[in-house]
């Protein structure tokens, strides 16, 4: 018996290490013993979600969807059920049978020119429960992102990054946590946080078959979730979703094309609303296009805007004072310079010259000062570097250093390649133009800088991390971005106010002064080449009401016609409207 017994244990090993070196059928019911497995499905990323100040979801909504398995063919049903599946959903028979066909592994059907599954109504819900279809199955199913995709840039998007996973998730590739098809935030706070949205695992929907492709009855679709309840973690951000969603609503059918918006809270240098486009489809990314490019961090030319950088940088240097007069003839006289109004503006004070942007005061204040005099104003006011919130330290769970907004670009006041600055380099970087760049969160924060008497604060974009059981994980108190030169004292940010408020009412925002809030401001345009072409960035950064601050707002639009009508000035003015009906 014991010999007889080694027999079969011997056996039973060979067939279970070694089937491939058997022959004939019992080789093939050994493969099919190692091969019987299950469709598995993932219903549920697990990844956490984002919500705004007020708890409103701008990521995750859960819906029921059609989970398609492969199965053998011939094994799927009668004609009649296929016939009743397709009416259910509105396609042809032949259109159902070839999606069917074709299917080599699980997935959804989806909704028509879209990369998600199709949310499924109460009807077709109701007339499912009568169709009988191997390996079709309705689940629940978690979409990450949801239309309008409010802040889509901002949130960004999830997507298979291979490059980084080997450089970012060295240790995780490694051990087989992570594939190199896995998918991980490409962009946004999704990239930022991902470590932590990751999460513990999703919940998958698994289809048993044999090996052959049949269905195994009795088994059915089986529902697998991690047992960890603190997650899936939650991310509080400081929008404000009602807002971002009316400024987003407004500015598409004022034909924004390209451009961005950002609303800052005066008080808290929070982040309320930021606005990009092109509009980006989260579950539809082209990366290399301008649609994934948050613009509302990417620096590009600013035009007069800048002239408030200028103007601080001067009465700091005390090289000029508000009430010096100036004498505009239209031509600065030299370096091919002049300004936008034919004939000059004649004899104007420094405040005026402000109110009516006129460049040859500019270029000539500009000149008096140093590169280093005016290189330094604009880092005092949060320009040439990145403004938004970050750590040098851990934050809780986050080991090392963090920026919430990764993709944030410093912008620069002249090009470091250049061995030296000359008067034209002055004259035309004092009028917002040559090599300087900054973004639309360092313009309205240096207009919310202005407003708090120098004060350089850090805008937030996210304000704490939450467990799934409502306990705090992690959280990103406000905090300043002193920097180690000082600040612009507060004799000058007043009078940076007072010539904002000249600009709406005498000056080149006269068009801004009839609203809900009175209110404050530069207006901005700057020549650009765009594909060979001359074209135009026009800009509005201003604050409202003017008794007690609210909002910092900075509008930005991109790539216009040249001598056209400034169409950041008329969205400033709508924006600080709608702001002011929702308080």
């Amino acid at each position: 018996m014991t010999v007889l017994f080694g027999i079969w244990e011997w056996r039973l090993s060979v067939m279970e290490l070694w089937p491939r070196t058997q022959s004939g059928s019992k080789t093939q019911v050994a493969r099919q013993a190692v091969e019987q497995r299950d469709s598995e499905l993932i219903i549920d990323a697990g990844r956490g979600e984002f919500v705004d100040r007020n708890g409103i979801p701008l990521t995750g909504q859960s819906i029921e969807a059609l989970a398609l398995f492969p199965v053998q063919a011939g094994q799927r049903g009668g004609a009649e059920q296929i016939s009743r599946l397709a009416s259910i959903l509105d396609v042809s028979v032949q259109q159902l049978q070839s999606r069917l066909t074709e299917l080599k592994e699980p997935g959804y059907w989806l909704e028509a020119g879209s990369t998600h599954p199709l949310a499924l109504t109460e009807r077709q819900l109701e007339a499912l429960k009568t169709v009988h279809i191997n390996g079709v199955r309705v689940v629940p199913y978690r979409l990450r992102y949801m239309a309008p995709y409010l802040a889509s840039q901002t949130i960004g998007y999830i997507s298979q990054h291979p490059e980084r996973i080997k450089t970012a998730y060295g240790h995780e590739y490694a051990i087989g946590e992570l594939k190199l098809n896995s998918v991980i935030g490409g962009a946004g706070l999704e990239r930022s946080l991902d470590r932590l949205l990751r999460g513990d695992g999703g919940t998958t929907a698994s289809y048993y078959t044999d090996a052959s492709g049949q269905p195994l009855q009795g088994l059915d679709v089986r529902v697998a979730a991690p047992v960890n309840r603190l997650y899936p973690l939650q991310v509080i951000t400081t929008l404000d979703a009602g807002l971002q969603a009316a400024v987003e609503q407004y500015a598409d059918r004022s034909g924004l094309k390209e451009g961005a918006i950002v609303v800052l809270d005066m008080a808290t240098r929070d982040i309320v609303t930021m606005v990009s486009r092109p509009r980006l489809n989260p579950e539809q990314v082209d990366a290399a296009g301008s649609a994934a490019a948050n613009h509302a961090i990417r620096a590009v030319e600013p035009g007069s805007i800048f002239k408030l950088v200028t103007e601080a940088a001067a009465l700091e240097a005390g090289v000029s004072m508000p009430s010096e007069t100036f004498h505009c003839s239209g031509e600065y006289g030299r370096y091919g310079l002049s300004d936008w109004k034919a004939g000059g503006h004649g004899e104007l004070t420094l405040r005026e010259g402000l109110a009516k942007s006129c460049n040859i005061v500019f270029a000539t204040i500009a000149e008096r000062l140093t590169a280093r005099q005016l290189a330094d104003t604009a880092f005092r006011l949060g320009i040439g570097r990145q403004v938004g919130w970050h750590s040098e330290q851990s934050v809780g769970p986050l080991a090392g250093p963090i920026r919430l907004l990764e993709e944030e670009e410093a912008g620069r006041i002249f090009d470091r390649k250049q061995a030296s600055v000359d008067g034209g380099v002055m004259a035309q970087t004092g009028i917002g133009q040559r090599d300087v760049r900054i973004s639309p969160l360092q313009a309205a924060n240096m207009i919310a800088t202005i407003v708090n008497m120098g004060h350089v604060a850090e805008p937030r974009i996210v304000s704490e991390i939450r467990y799934a059981n409502g306990q705090r994980l992690v959280s990103f108190p406000p905090h300043e971005a002193a920097s180690p030169i000082g600040r612009i004292s507060p004799a000058a940010a007043r009078e940076l106010m007072d010539g904002m408020q000249l600009v709406v009412k005498v000056g080149t925002g006269r068009s801004i002064q009839n609203g809900v809030w009175d209110a404050a401001g530069k207006s901005g345009t700057a020549e650009v080449t765009r594909s060979g072409v001359d074209r135009v960035n026009q800009w509005f950064i201003g604050y409202g009401p003017l008794k007690f601050p609210k909002y910092a707002i900075a509008v930005l639009a991109e790539n216009r016609t040249p001598n056209t009508a400034n169409e950041a000035t008329k969205l400033f003015r709508a924006i600080l409207d709608i702001a002011a009906k929702k308080q």
